[in-house]
């Protein structure tokens, strides 16, 4: 199968560099007013010198590093060494405490390791753009999954770590048992699917391949970024008191905590993925039925360039189901790893619709979104589907 990374048409790059421009000198006349009106607050800054405990004690796993040729990564592992290997890749802004609802109940059957991404939290950041490179990332990732000496893995990915999945699951598929992407449309739907009514939103991320300006307005009001994104910890607040949101503060409190991270923005939107085949993993897609990020649209899009897939879609969770609703997201996963789910066709039947339809039938938004999908691809639909297909569980007719 013929798979490689191309970059995107000349007429596309030109438009995202006039876009960066546009939306750059826009949101620095915004902060500039921000500023104007209380320069205190806006540079008002609490210090954090030492992490909180649960980030650095064993409670979820074993603290660990790997060097590979050019970087030093830190992942925090759990479960028996002898299981399959599950990898957990955090999305933007993120670490490997994304996944501490996870890493209890997959490693009682898996061998569980949740990564630092380069440049996040306590792993190598280095500055350079360059090191970024969609390419670069992928090799060091492949090189990381060798290092545990077993011949294939899993992988779960969130957002950002969802979209190194996907580059994986295409690029290294001999390696890549299953792929659970949550949140995280493919790479040649991931930009266009960006909604303009988020924290990083598509002005912002526009914004972020200017030179040092992202980092300094990421900074801004003591973090308040993070407040804004991580605002359903302030409600999911577990009984031993920890404070996630002062977690990752900590985590994202100088600017070179911010420099790696805005580098993959930098870079990435450049790229595109082309194949002559579809992924040919077993894939899971979770999305939230109330996610302002990603358009349901783009999910299933990204559903087409997959030859077996299952997707679920979770009720009442947003960016984050997988610590807004992580019973529910654990059981789903769970399911589809240690089961053996019958594929979906990769052309979705009406009947597939409707069980989507179904599952966001409370959400009028989602329902919309769902509607000028169907009326987009259905027209495609051929007669050579399945009598039944299996769909978590679900047979539909």
């Amino acid at each position: 199968m013929t798979v490689k990374i191309v970059p995107v048409s000349l007429w596309e790059t030109i438009k995202l560099h006039v876009l960066s421009f546009i939306f750059g000198v826009y949101l620095i006349v915004v902060r500039l007013f921000k500023w104007a009106w209380d320069p205190k607050k806006f540079f008002g800054m609490v210090q954090r010198d030492k992490p909180p405990p649960f980030m650095v004690d064993n409670s979820l796993g074993k603290h660990s590093y790997v060097k590979l040729k050019s970087i030093k990564l830190h992942y925090v592992e759990a479960g028996e060494k002898d299981k399959p290997l599950v990898l957990l890749l955090h999305g933007f802004p993120d670490c490997w405490l994304s996944w501490r609802e996870q890493i209890p109940v997959l490693s009682e059957h898996y061998r569980v390791v949740a990564l630092d991404l380069k440049g996040f939290g306590d792993s190598d950041k280095p500055t350079h753009t360059k090191s970024y490179k969609i390419d670069v990332l992928i090799d060091e990732l492949h090189q990381f999954i060798l290092t545990f000496g077993v011949s294939r893995c899993s992988i779960i990915g969130h957002d950002l770590g969802g979209l190194l999945g996907w580059y994986m699951a295409a690029l290294h598929s001999d390696i890549i048992y299953k792929f659970v992407v949550i949140s995280s449309p493919h790479p040649n739907y991931y930009w266009s699917g960006i909604s303009r009514n988020t924290t990083f939103d598509d002005k912002w991320m526009h914004f972020s391949r200017l030179p040092f300006l992202p980092e300094m307005d990421a900074l801004k009001e003591d973090l308040s970024v993070i407040n804004d994104t991580f605002s359903h910890l302030k409600i999911n607040q577990t009984t031993s008191g920890k404070n996630y949101v002062e977690a990752y503060k900590y985590a994202f409190s100088r600017t070179e905590d911010w420099t790696g991270p805005i580098n993959y923005y930098r870079n990435l939107p450049f790229m595109r993925l082309y194949s002559i085949e579809p992924i040919s993993n077993q894939t899971l897609l979770i999305v939230g039925n109330a996610d302002p990020s990603v358009s349901l649209e783009s999910i299933i899009q990204s559903s087409d360039l997959v030859a077996r897939f299952n997707i679920k879609v979770i009720t009442g969770a947003q960016h984050f189901p997988h610590q807004e609703k992580p019973e529910m997201v654990n059981e789903v996963i769970l399911k589809f790893l240690i089961g053996k789910p019958s594929p979906l066709e990769k052309t979705p039947s009406k009947g597939i619709v409707s069980t989507w339809l179904g599952s966001l039938s409370s959400t009028v938004k989602y329902g919309n979104q769902v509607l000028d999908a169907v009326q987009k691809r259905t027209n495609d639909v051929v007669s050579g589907l399945p009598n039944k297909i299996h769909y978590l569980g679900h047979t539909t007719t």
